[in-house]
């Protein structure tokens, strides 16, 4: 990091062999080196002055134990917002990129979106990325009029107010993801954010039912029922299948909209933002504590006719009054609701474009709920509202694509559940239908919510316990479900060669990855090493669908035809014991630690696993070479067996009264030639 007093300034990443220089285009003054602390972590900053159109102030700071530069630019006294900083006029050059844009925040590998974080690599998938730190709402990364790439405010805003100060992140590295990762990491520690565990709230915790655009019971009902009689006769079937239901959805359906306040006024706007009656005989309240069980409410835009427009303080079509907020989240709350899904977020639920309703509105829904313990999922977000969303600890979760999850919505939710993730919000397909193998598995793996639109009486019980224990808790990996470096690389030059995606569950020394793969094109033949994925050594990769499996290093080779719908592999790591544990079989997420809660091997084999109530046995599979002996620790051994023609074992579980089981599995000792 270097400044000259003539104005330019500028940074090496070493490592990479890449340079960024630009040119303040005025003389500096007041240069100062600091150090200092903030939530990010230490820094050293350079700090000077200049005069443009007006004074102007600009730091930058360099973290240690980071990869990442933050550039502050401030109007002391206010100015035209006619000044960019950084701008760089050099840059590494000849690069792939892919930015977001629009509803959902999809991806692109062609455009340069201004709304967002602009994300550069190469072939070997050296990474950096630009992108705000702060006024997402109406920040900008653009092109200047020389061919620089800055960051600023849009250009929609013609002035600065005094004071006025914004920010610009630079993080750049080796991987795609592990840059990804550290950029999110960044901004959330400077915003403070708690990130979510991937059990936070109901909607992550358990499967759940949804009311949404694409469900079942989307502005109907079952035959010859009510709203509340449907939703109640969903319950039991539930429960008639021994499956817990962690929560239920209401979509726009459930609360007034347009001049006539009737619940049925889809493309209207609220009206009031309360239960309608009908479809509520007894308010939210009475309708929840029937049901029994939390709930998730919908929310979308503000109508014109709205009594709200003359109560409370508007901008565009919404409220950015903070007292309506505080009411919002009293009612819900006292009405058994856990979590607030605003909608349309990109589209009609938006402020006047200004520097300061954007963010006023967000951050009072984000207070008010936070304060009544609800959390959040947003809904139809644009990349700002992803970015504006690393402020909020109750934010848990985002849509990462349209309506009701597809074949053609694959692509869009992974590689923008990279952008959720490293931001600190668990990705959402939407409703799908548990019959559907392969949406439930993607489901599952993004490690975000479940949530089903089934009709009652076709729920695949089956299916459904492949994705959750019969409590309904998801048995999920660590991290979501996003695209490997390749697939970045693949994708920016238009190889047609199937995607592959890749998640884990994490036991320190011991990782066990799970790789999704499905076609793009007209090729259905992967060649790919468990090192793309990010795995070492040797694993055991078992193809989950086909049920076989074989022993391979990480540097290997592998290439496989993706049959069906999609390629699922399970790569399990080959221990110190010689052995590897694939763990719960009858599970998509085979390690989730939902499932088994603990994993060690240095030289034996020591898990445990949990059981649901109700749950008598469960199985936990893995590669062996010779037989191993199986030692319960809590609960019993019920059953072991080992396969001569696979190496695979397989031991039975039993719990303890703690409801859970601990075994030991070790290699036999070898035999004295003398016995």
């Amino acid at each position: 990091m270097a400044v000259d007093p003539a104005g330019g300034y500028g940074l090496k990443v070493p490592a990479l062999a890449w340079e960024f220089h630009g040119d303040i285009g005025a003389p500096l003054a007041n240069l100062t080196l600091n150090t200092g602390v903030d939530g990010a972590g230490a820094y050293q900053e350079i700090a000077f002055d200049f005069t443009t159109d007006a004074p102007r102030h600009a730091a930058m700071r360099a973290y240690t134990g980071r990869p990442a530069v933050l550039f502050l630019a401030q109007a002391p006294a206010g100015a035209p917002n006619t000044f960019t900083f950084p701008a760089w006029s050099q840059y590494p050059g000849k690069l792939n990129h892919v930015t977001y844009s629009g509803i959902f925040a999809p991806p692109s590998f062609s455009g340069l979106a201004e709304e967002s974080p602009w994300v550069f690599f190469d072939g070997a998938y050296n990474t950096f990325i630009l992108s705000p730190a702060a006024n997402f709402m109406t920040a900008s990364t653009r092109w200047g009029a020389r061919g620089e790439m800055s960051g600023g405010i849009s250009t929609q805003i013609a002035g600065l107010p005094a004071g006025f100060e914004h920010r610009t992140l630079l993080v750049a590295g080796p991987g795609i993801n592990r840059t990804f990762d550290a950029w999110g990491q960044t901004l959330t520690a400077l915003a403070g954010k708690t990130r979510p565990a991937n059990d936070a709230d109901a909607t992550l915790n358990q499967v759940g039912y949804w009311t949404d655009n694409g469900a079942t019971y989307y502005y109907q009902t079952a035959p010859s029922m009510t709203y509340e009689q449907t939703l109640e006769a969903v319950s039991a079937d539930f429960a008639r299948m021994g499956i817990g239901l962690g929560y239920v959805q209401l979509d726009s359906w459930f609360y007034p909209k347009g001049a006539g306040a009737s619940w049925s006024s889809n493309g209207q706007g609220i009206y009031e933002y309360v239960a309608a009656n009908p479809p509520f005989t007894d308010g939210l309240g009475g309708f929840q504590r029937q049901l029994g069980l939390p709930l998730v409410t919908h929310a979308r835009w503000i109508d014109t006719s709205s009594p709200y427009r003359q109560s409370y303080r508007m901008s565009g079509n919404v409220v950015v009054d903070p007292a309506y907020w505080d009411a919002t989240a009293g009612y819900l709350a006292n009405s058994g609701v856990a979590a607030y899904e605003q909608d349309w977020l990109a589209d009609k639920a938006q402020t006047d474009f200004n520097l300061t309703d954007g963010a006023q509105f967000l951050d009072n829904m984000a207070a008010s709920m936070a304060r009544r313990g609800l959390t959040m999922q947003y809904c139809m977000a644009s990349p700002r509202h992803f970015m504006q969303g690393s402020r909020y600890s109750n934010l848990t979760t985002i849509r990462t694509s349209a309506d009701r999850l597809g074949r053609s919505r694959w692509n869009d939710f992974l590689y923008t559940s990279r952008l959720a993730g490293a931001l600190g919000m668990w990705p959402f397909t939407d409703n799908f239908r548990s019959t559907e193998t392969t949406h439930l598995l993607i489901a599952t793996l993004s490690a975000g919510p479940v949530g089903l639109g089934d009709a009652l009486g076709t729920i695949n019980a089956a299916n459904v316990l492949r994705a959750a224990r019969t409590d309904g808790v998801i048995v999920k990996p660590d991290v979501p479900l996003t695209p490997i470096d390749a697939s970045y690389v693949n994708m920016a030059q238009g190889v047609d060669t199937p995607q592959f995606d890749a998640t884990y569950s994490d036991f320190g020394a011991l990782r066990t990855w799970y790789v999704f793969g499905y076609t793009q094109g007209n090729n259905a033949t992967a060649t790919v090493r468990p090192a793309d994925f990010g795995a070492s050594g040797s694993v055991y990769l078992y193809d989950y669908f086909a049920g076989t499996g074989r022993l391979v290093h990480a540097g290997d080779t592998v290439n496989a035809a993706v049959s069906g719908d999609a390629l699922y592999w399970i790569a399990a790591p080959v221990g110190p014991s010689g052995m590897a544990v694939l763990g719960d079989l009858d599970q998509f997420v085979s390690m989730g630690k939902k499932r088994v809660t603990a994993v060690t091997d240095d030289g034996r084999v020591r898990l445990t696993v949990a059981f649901a109530g109700g749950e008598a046995a469960r199985t936990i599979q893995g590669y062996a070479p010779v037989p191993p002996l199986a030692q319960a620790v809590e609960g019993a051994v019920a059953g072991m067996s080992w396969d001569k023609a696979t190496q695979r074992f397989s031991v039975a579980l039993t719990p303890a009264a703690s409801g859970t089981a601990t075994v030991e599995l070790r290699r036999p000792r070898p035999r004295s030639r003398f016995q």
